[in-house]
């Protein structure tokens, strides 16, 4: 097992999850920029820069653009991918689909757990990194975990489990 330091280091991520990644910078590199470039010849081919409202949109798109690039570089220099191999049966993992039961509330919810750079709370999807993955992480049907919240603790039973293959 790596040590403490190199656990910080790492991006866990689902197979899925590094292949939008690199779907990602494919298109942003190869797609997005050279539209991008015919985008801002086109501008200047206009003449008068300074008061191009054209062409500072597309040097500021170019500029997020590429910032996002490396944002991605930077990422997968330190993704480790999830196996199936590393799932525990029965257990909640990274890329666990989760139905849990709020104990106090009495209601359902269900969570897909991924790594940081996948999650989206808004479908449903939260990072292992996040109060309620972490929670999460480890735990079997039936078992309670307590999450800590700003308004105090929360109580979930795990329902189901489903670990895609």
């Amino acid at each position: 097992m790596a040590d403490v330091m190199d656990d910080e280091e790492e991006n866990l991520i689902t197979a899925e999850g590094l292949q939008a990644l690199k779907d990602e910078l494919d298109y942003l590199t190869n797609e997005k920029m050279h539209d991008i470039a015919a985008t801002l010849k086109e501008a200047r081919a206009q003449g008068d820069l300074s008061e191009n409202a054209e062409y500072d949109a597309a040097k500021d798109l170019q500029a997020q653009t590429a910032a996002r690039i490396e944002e991605i570089k930077e990422q997968l220099k330190h993704v480790k991918v999830v196996e199936a191999e590393d799932i525990k049966k029965g257990r909640v993992s990274i890329g666990s689909t989760v139905t849990v039961k709020d104990i106090e509330l009495d209601e359902e919810m269900t969570f897909t757990i991924k790594g940081a750079t996948e999650a989206d709370s808004l479908n449903g999807v939260i990072s292992n990194d996040s109060p309620v993955g972490k929670a999460l992480i480890g735990a079997k049907k039936g078992e309670t975990v307590t999450v800590s919240a700003p308004d105090g603790d929360i109580e979930y039973k795990v329902i189901s489990i489903s670990n895609k293959k």
